[in-house]
């Protein structure tokens, strides 16, 4: 009988709590320090992933520093080994990834991005297991990758699995994963107010009063969380630096200017490795890691600071301590090696890359200005401070979060002039030279444009190119009707190209009008007489362009190179619907041009 009435009253009161917690301030305060703590207890066990799979691939805490040295555990076996990490790196994550967690793979933010905006902020909650294993194997197995996308997402990850585990309302699940993200970010380096406008900027991109109460409480639990396990002192120990004169101003936006160009150089690059990847590989997606690891693990033999992460690589530019030959080769390096790493299926972050190139290029253009105006310019160090952010705000166009984490990754205010002009100025520069950013464009590719807050025409992402096939055997001119009807006859669409003499297009034909002309008896037609006078398609087109004339043209249309005569492929409706399919189900697993051949809209 006591049973019976104890359990109506235990079962009302887990409903109040369930309400208090889904429908109160209170309530989702409550959450916010819980997916705080989660995600600064998930930025701890992440770091020492790292370390672990490191010591393990290396033998070292990081090889970055090591420059050619050999295995830590066995010299005997040299420096080759650093050729074959990447290999069974990508043998141990590829499968794990593929096989348990898609969404994993890449840089992470792209996808809480994602979540957020199309899906209510739905995460799958194996993705924080998967990601955390996944991107800690990549990195350290040498993966030119940061930390910083696979801790946003495990952060996600947690807020996401806690709101849905409490049914709270689509608005509160999104709050919540911006606050997983935030506390990641301010778990990992230490910086919890950069943390705060990260998840408020780039993912929740809302900056109301109640959002941004709780993610400043998730960001500052995770923070202390994070200083008890590392300490309380910067995440990175540099120099401290000052303004020598007002003439570096000037110098300053010139770095801007450059960090800019870098920003989306390493956009292209990246974006168009990837489509480079999906069109030469064919084998098994879960092997596609450790077939690329043999041209990252040269590319990392070549230039061993580019292995992992690579922050002490970045304190000894700061200092001053490389060449600025080799500072340009470790810029050039890094924008090859983090987009080789995620081209081949490899999960990590672009942010601590952004930083290193942005230290590379502001050191090497410190140098340059010190050595021409020497008793007027600061240390080459306080470039690369500045170029760190620069790049990163080039690259990511979040100049707010650009200009605070720098702040507090160095705890050095004294540079937070030069620091936020040059971030205004690469951000805008950014802004005019390519409308995506880094975390954008990736979703744009898929037909989500975050930009306008709605779903894009993919027919307007799609290219000709993406779609057409091989160019059948063109016609000649002079050929006969019964040579037309033989040739359709055996053809697999219902259409073929003209050419004459030269093998320059000169029309199309179609089973439409091979009918007509058999109907009038029409017996000494040639196929130029019936050539259908229609312009051909060019490769650059966009699909949405190419369906008005597939639709004029009653049947398939050739495809010339832009400015060429000589047809290249070919390109039929049914063409287009399924390149239209492979990209809406598959998403990256379709190549297109938007990285390597911007549109009108990124001029």
């Amino acid at each position: 009988m006591m049973v019976a009435r104890f359990r109506p009253v235990v079962g009302g009161r887990i409903a109040r709590a369930h309400e208090w917690l889904r429908g109160t301030p209170a309530g989702l305060v409550a959450l916010a320090l819980v997916v705080g703590a989660g995600a600064g207890a998930g930025a701890v066990v992440f770091r020492y992933l790292i370390l672990a799979f490191t010591y393990a691939f290396t033998g070292r805490r990081d090889y970055s520093a090591a420059g050619h040295a050999s295995y830590g555990y066995f010299h005997g076996i040299g420096f080759w080994f650093v050729v074959l990490t990447p290999v069974v790196g990508g043998l141990l994550y590829g499968p794990l990834i593929y096989f348990f967690a898609r969404e994993a793979r890449g840089h992470g933010v792209p996808e809480v991005m994602f979540a957020v905006s199309e899906r209510g902020g739905r995460i799958r909650p194996q993705v924080a297991v998967i990601k955390s294993l996944g991107s800690a194997l990549c990195i350290g197995s040498g993966g030119s990758v940061g930390r910083e996308g696979p801790i946003v997402q495990i952060g996600s990850a947690l807020g996401s699995t806690l709101g849905q585990i409490t049914r709270v309302s689509e608005s509160r699940l999104r709050v919540l994963v911006a606050c997983g993200a935030a506390g990641g970010i301010s778990a990992t380096f230490n910086a919890p107010i950069a943390g705060v406008f990260f998840g408020l900027e780039l993912i929740l991109r809302d900056f109301e009063a109640e959002s941004f109460g709780v993610v400043v409480l998730s960001s500052f639990v995770a923070d202390i969380i994070g200083r008890a396990a590392f300490g309380s002192q910067v995440f990175l120990q540099l120099p401290g630096f000052q303004l020598r004169s007002p003439v570096e101003y000037p110098l300053y936006a010139g770095l801007g200017l450059l960090a800019a160009f870098v920003g989306v150089a390493f956009i292209r690059v990246l974006y168009g490795l990837e489509d480079r990847a999906d069109r030469i590989w064919r084998g098994p997606e879960w092997l596609r890691p450790a077939a690329g690891g043999i041209l990252l693990g040269l590319l990392l033999f070549a230039l061993p600071e580019l292995y992992g992460v690579g922050y002490p690589p970045l304190v000894h530019a700061i200092h001053g301590d490389y060449a600025v030959w080799l500072l340009l080769a470790l810029l050039a390096g890094k924008i090859l090696a983090t987009s080789l790493t995620i081209a081949i299926g490899g999960s990590g972050g672009v942010f601590a890359p952004s930083l290193f190139m942005g230290a590379m290029l502001g050191s090497a253009y410190g140098a340059g200005v010190h050595h021409l105006l020497p008793g007027l310019t600061g240390p080459p160090g306080a470039y690369g401070l500045v170029g760190m952010g620069a790049v990163f705000a080039g690259a990511a166009r979040a100049p707010i979060t650009a200009v605070i984490i720098i702040f507090e990754l160095t705890g050095d205010y004294r540079i937070i002039l030069p620091l936020m002009f040059a971030i205004a100025l690469a951000a805008g520069i950014s802004n005019l030279l390519s409308r995506d950013t880094i975390y954008t464009l990736k979703l744009r590719r898929r037909g989500i444009d975050l930009l306008r807050g709605r779903g894009t025409n993919l027919m307007q992402l799609l290219h000709v190119a993406d779609a057409m096939q091989p160019l059948p055997a063109p016609l000649p001119a002079e050929a006969t009707l019964n040579e037309v009807i033989a040739r359709l006859g055996d053809a697999s669409t219902d259409g073929l190209p003209i050419t004459d003499a030269r093998g320059v297009y000169y029309g199309t034909i179609s089973s439409q009008q091979v009918e007509e002309a058999i109907r009038e008896d029409a017996l000494a037609t040639t196929a130029a007489d019936l050539a259908q006078d229609l312009p051909a398609l060019t490769t650059g087109q966009t699909l949405e362009q190419a369906l008005g004339a597939l639709l004029r043209a009653h049947s398939g249309l050739p495809v010339t190179r832009e400015g060429g005569r000589t047809p290249v492929g070919w390109l039929t409706q049914r063409d287009v619907l399924r390149a239209y399919d492979a990209r809406l189900n598959h998403g990256d697993r379709t190549a297109v041009t938007v990285a390597t051949a911007p549109t009108g809209d990124e001029r």
